[in-house]
């Protein structure tokens, strides 16, 4: 293979609500943290294990502004876009390094309002679901006689 990959998808919740960063020539940034989860269970003790793993998005320009419209912490959203590691010093003047996710694409999956009605939905359901009559198919009518029936394919 004579080319290169560099291509991250993600699916998580907000751990913050974007941050904008607005410059002089009209462009912005906005950055937030997106936490993923890892389940699984411990085969020794049969006990539910959960790791979260945090990443850095940043999203620009027109994408960026979308983004701190309509997402707010808790939001569930999909991220595309590739890793970009940046080199920077902080202030004491030691080098440090970010890896970052540099947002190509997103879709907004649930809101948190609309991840809390669900959960709250799912708790209250101790009282029974009302049973809606089904209706019975009506009979159809004969034809009429003297009709002819088509033999055509459609």
């Amino acid at each position: 293979m004579s080319g290169t990959l560099n291509k991250v998808m993600l699916i998580g919740h907000l751990g913050d609500d974007v941050k904008m960063h607005y410059f002089e020539g009209g462009g912005c940034v906005g950055r937030f943290p997106l936490a993923t989860n890892e389940t699984y269970t411990r085969k020794e003790t049969n006990e539910r294990i959960t790791n979260t793993e945090w990443h850095n998005i940043v999203v620009r320009n027109k994408g960026a502004e979308i983004c701190e419209k309509y997402l707010s912490k808790g939001d569930k959203v999909y991220i595309e876009g590739r890793l970009k590691t940046r080199k920077w010093q902080d202030e004491s003047g030691v080098e440090r390094y970010s890896t970052e996710i540099q947002c190509t694409d997103f879709t907004f999956l649930s809101t948190k309002k609309e991840s809390e009605a669900n959960a709250a939905s799912t708790t209250n359901s101790a009282a029974p679901a009302e049973q809606k009559p089904v209706a019975k198919p009506q009979n159809t009518p004969e034809p009429i006689v003297g009709e002819e029936e088509d033999d055509l394919p459609f």
